[in-house]
C-alpha cells in the first residue's frame, strides 16, 4: 500500500510538471513557473560554487510564496545577524514569492525549488549540500524530505500547522506520516498541532507560536511612511481594505457608495491589480476613487475618498494610517494576512471562511475581530467598531494575544545554537 501511495503521488507530480508547461503557453505566471527552472542544475551550480569555495555553511530556507516567505523572514534575519559568515539559499515555489523576492538582501542566492521528483531532489542536495535546512509552514515535499534524511542533512519545520483531516492522519497516509518523523525539530504553533504529531508518534515537536507575529511587530515599530498616503488621509478615520477579491467589493462597495460616514476614507487594496479589475473598481466606486499610481505623482488634497493600491508590496505598511481593517479572501478560500492591521492594532472585519487561522478563530471569539456573512451584518460591525470604547476594546484584546504570541524566533534560534549545526562544516 505504502508503495502504491507513493507512486501515486509522484505520478501526480509529474502530470502536474506536464500541466504547468502547457499552461505556460498562454498563461504568465505558469510560463514564469517554467522559465524559472529552465536549466536549474547548471544556474544552481554556479551560484553556490562560491559559497562552497569560501567554507561557509549554507542554510536552504523554503518557502511556498510570499506569505510564507513572511513568516521565514524573522528567522533568516535571525540567522544573518547571530551568524555572519553562514550562506542563506533561499527557495520558493510560485513565482509570487520569487518574483518579488529574488533580491532579498539578507539571502546569498534565491531560485526555485525543482518539482518534488527523486531525481530532482537528489541532484539539488548534492548540489547544494547544506548544513541546515528550514522548511517554512506547510512544506511536505516528499521526495525532497528523503533525500536530505538519506544524506543526513538536519530538516526542521517551522510555524507549523496542522490539521485533524490532512494526509498525514489518515489511514492511508503513513509514507507522509513517517515523513514527519525525519524532521530533526517541528515548532508548531499551537498545542493542537502539536498534540496530533504526537499522538501521530512524531516525539521531536515543540510548540513556538507563529513567527509571522515576530514579522509583522518588527513591521509596526518603524514602518515606512507614503508621503502621497498621508496626504490622502488628511485628517480623516480611514477604513483600509487589505487583499480583497471580487467576492469581497461586492459586499464592501454598496456599503461604502452609500453608508459610510462622511467624513471616512477607504484606501482599498485589491489582490488583483490587473488594468480590468482596477477599471471595474473605479467603475463602481460613486464617491471618488483614485489610483495610487497617479495620484503619488503628484499628491494634493482631493475630493475622491478611495485610494485604489495598485501595486504590490506596500499593504502591510498601510496599516499604519488606518483606523479599521477589512481583510479580502473570507468569502472564497480563506482570509489573507490579519496579523498585519492586528500589529497596528486594528480592530479587523472579514468573511466566514477563516477557520484555518487560528489568529483569527481566537480573536473573532474574543472580540478583537468581527467575522461577517451579509450586508446587515457588515453594517452592524462596522456602526459598532464606530463607538471609540468599542474599538478600544478591540483593540486590546488584539494587542494582548499578539504579547501572547511572540518569541517564536527566539525559541527556533536558540535550539539552533544548542544544535551544533551552524558551527561545524
Amino acid at each position: 500500500m505504502q508503495l502504491i501511495v507513493i507512486w501515486g503521488y509522484s505520478f501526480v507530480v509529474g502530470l502536474y510538471g506536464l500541466v504547468i508547461a502547457l499552461a505556460a503557453i498562454f498563461n504568465t505566471k505558469a510560463k514564469l513557473w517554467i522559465q524559472g527552472r529552465k536549466n536549474w542544475p547548471e544556474r544552481l551550480q554556479q551560484a553556490v560554487n562560491p559559497l562552497h569555495e569560501a567554507g561557509k555553511p549554507i542554510v536552504w530556507v523554503h518557502c511556498a510564496s510570499l506569505g510564507e516567505f513572511e513568516q521565514g523572514r524573522p528567522l533568516i534575519e535571525a540567522l544573518r545577524a547571530q551568524y555572519p559568515n553562514l550562506a542563506i539559499v533561499l527557495t520558493f515555489y510560485s513565482p509570487s514569492g520569487y518574483q518579488i523576492r529574488q533580491n532579498y538582501a539578507y539571502a546569498d542566492v534565491v531560485c526555485y525549488m525543482p518539482l518534488d521528483t527523486r531525481r530532482n531532489a537528489l541532484l539539488f542536495a548534492k548540489i547544494l549540500q547544506p548544513s541546515l535546512v528550514v522548511f517554512v509552514k506547510y512544506e511536505f515535499w516528499y521526495h525532497h524530505l528523503q533525500a536530505l534524511f538519506q544524506a543526513q542533512i538536519p530538516v526542521i519545520l517551522v510555524a507549523a500547522l496542522f490539521r485533524p483531516g490532512q494526509l498525514f492522519f489518515k489511514w492511508y497516509g503513513e509514507p507522509f506520516r513517517r515523513l514527519l518523523m525525519g524532521y530533526s525539530r517541528i515548532f508548531a504553533q499551537n498545542e493542537v498541532s502539536a498534540a496530533l504529531l504526537r499522538k501521530a508518534g512524531v516525539a521531536q515537536v515543540e510548540v513556538a507560536g507563529d513567527t509571522r507575529v515576530d514579522r509583522v511587530m518588527q513591521i509596526a515599530v518603524q514602518p515606512p511612511g507614503y508621503e502621497a498616503v498621508e496626504i490622502f488621509a488628511g485628517n480623516a478615520p480611514v477604513w483600509v481594505c487589505g487583499s480583497t477579491w471580487p467576492q469581497d467589493e461586492a459586499l464592501l462597495l454598496p456599503f461604502i457608495n452609500t453608508q459610510l460616514p462622511p467624513d471616512w476614507k477607504v484606501i482599498i487594496a485589491p489582490h488583483e491589480i490587473s488594468e480590468n479589475h482596477i477599471a471595474a473598481l473605479e467603475k463602481d466606486v460613486t464617491i471618488g476613487a483614485v489610483r495610487y499610481s497617479q495620484y503619488a505623482q503628484t499628491p494634493a488634497p482631493t475630493a475622491a475618498r478611495i485610494l485604489i493600491i495598485d501595486n504590490i508590496g506596500m499593504l502591510a505598511h498601510l496599516y499604519q494610517y488606518g483606523r479599521l481593517a477589512y481583510i479580502g479572501g473570507g468569502f472564497g478560500h480563506g482570509i489573507h494576512n490579519t496579523l498585519e492591521p492586528a500589529a497596528f492594532g486594528l480592530p479587523v472585519i472579514l468573511g466566514p471562511r477563516y477557520g484555518k487561522f487560528e489568529e483569527a478563530v481566537y480573536l473573532v471569539a474574543h472580540g478583537g475581530f468581527f467575522a461577517v456573512s451579509s450586508a446587515d451584518e457588515l453594517q452592524r460591525s462596522f456602526q459598532h467598531l464606530l463607538r471609540e470604547e468599542a474599538r478600544r476594546q478591540a483593540s486590546a484584546e488584539i494587542r494582548d494575544y499578539l504579547h501572547q504570541m511572540q518569541g517564536a524566533t527566539a525559541r527556533i534560534m536558540s535550539y539552533l545554537a544548542n544544535s551544533g549545526w551552524l558551527t561545524q562544516r
